[in-house]
């Protein structure tokens, strides 16, 4: 089967620089152009990442493959979609708003924006948690007219926590959560991104916009989809959030307290999460890990540093399930997500496979 055609939207930004990372040697995508602003356009690659003071401003740890190097950069509003087969999108919401819907039209986009996630009908989806959401793109083409959709991931502190609560959800019911999360500075970027004498020595306690997402989020995702694929019924569970800004490079360390729907022991709870193997279509898409959760009996973890890498970045790893006093059937638990892997390039590309895998592609 010939590898579908991909182009890139925000190539020469952090995240962009992610996707590229990402797709190296995919073997069913093969991204073969790329879009950034007007300032790098009609320059190679390599040539548009030089800072003024000669740097060369690739910022994620693989190294640059030499052929996306090598590769002309074109302006976002030049792209065609009739060169593509699909568009990855790593563009600010703003630019996003404009120009996603512009390639809709013709051919899947898979965003890591925020600008299309609250949409009725656009599906936000982690593919072991809810892949039956995904035919709702159906509904938004019927709706739009396009040929092709848009279907966002959520937001990076989102991912973690509804993929431990899926199985939570499955077995016991959830009735509330309540969530601080400890957020990587990779997560804000490299523009503005986080001044570095705000955050050494320090932990910033707010983060604009960040807790609303995670709250609607949620619930949209652990929802369920019509029997007519066309609108998501979002779960009832209530969720509150505080969500903070630390010292760690990557990896979002969250801690979560669960009132589940009726009784279980801390062993149950550990037991659901390891024993959940997530939505049967994903399990074995390209990027999909061996385990989506994995559970560790130390009580000194899950860390960032220690944690984040686990399956290539793919997984959330759990740790410290207790029972909570508090809370009606309580527990609590830390997890460490990778933000900029399963929360970012890496889960826009697990969802255009599994889009794939479901024939939802054309």
């Amino acid at each position: 089967m010939a590898k579908l055609r991909a182009v890139l939207i925000g190539a020469t930004g952090l995240a962009g620089q992610q996707f590229i990372a990402a797709l190296k040697d995919h073997p069913t995508i093969e991204l073969t152009g790329l879009a950034a602003s007007p300032r790098s356009a009609g320059k190679a690659y390599a040539e548009a990442l030089k800072a003024s003071n000669g740097m060369t401003a690739w910022f994620v740890p693989e190294a640059l493959p030499a052929s996306i190097a090598k590769m002309k950069v074109v302006s976002g509003e030049e792209v065609q979609a009739k060169d593509y087969d699909i568009a990855f999108s790593a563009v600010e919401s703003d630019v996003a708003k404009d120009m996603e819907p512009r390639l809709a039209r013709d051919i899947p986009v898979f965003s890591a924006a925020s600008a299309f996630r609250y949409e009725a009908d656009v599906p936000l989806l982690i593919p072991p948690v809810n892949a039956d959401h995904a035919r709702l793109v159906r509904e938004q083409q019927k709706r739009r007219g396009w040929k092709g959709y848009i279907v966002p991931i959520p937001n990076c502190t989102t991912t973690g926590m509804a993929i431990t609560l899926a199985p939570l959800a499955e077995r016991f019911g959830i009735k509330s959560v309540l969530m601080t999360s400890m957020q990587a500075m990779s997560g804000a970027g490299r523009s503005p991104g986080v001044i570095g004498l705000d955050i050494l020595d320090n932990v910033i306690p707010f983060i604009p916009k960040e807790e609303e997402k995670v709250q609607v989020e949620t619930k949209k995702i652990l929802g369920t989809l019509d029997a007519a694929g066309a609108a998501i019924t979002s779960h009832d569970v209530r969720v509150s959030c505080t969500c903070t800004r630390v010292a760690v490079m990557e990896g979002h360390t969250e801690s979560v307290f669960v009132s589940l729907a009726s009784k279980a022991s801390v062993a149950e709870v550990v037991q659901a999460m390891r024993e959940w193997r997530g939505a049967e279509v994903s399990r074995d898409l390209p990027s999909a890990p061996p385990r989506w959760i994995e559970v560790l009996d130390d009580p000194f973890r899950p860390q960032p540093r220690l944690d984040r890498d686990t399956h290539g970045g793919m997984a959330t790893t759990v740790g410290r399930v207790r029972e909570d006093g508090v809370l009606e059937n309580g527990f609590k638990y830390l997890l460490v997500s990778h933000n900029t892997k399963m929360g970012a390039a890496r889960g826009a590309i697990l969802v255009a496979e599994l889009m794939r895998a479901q024939g939802l592609l054309g």
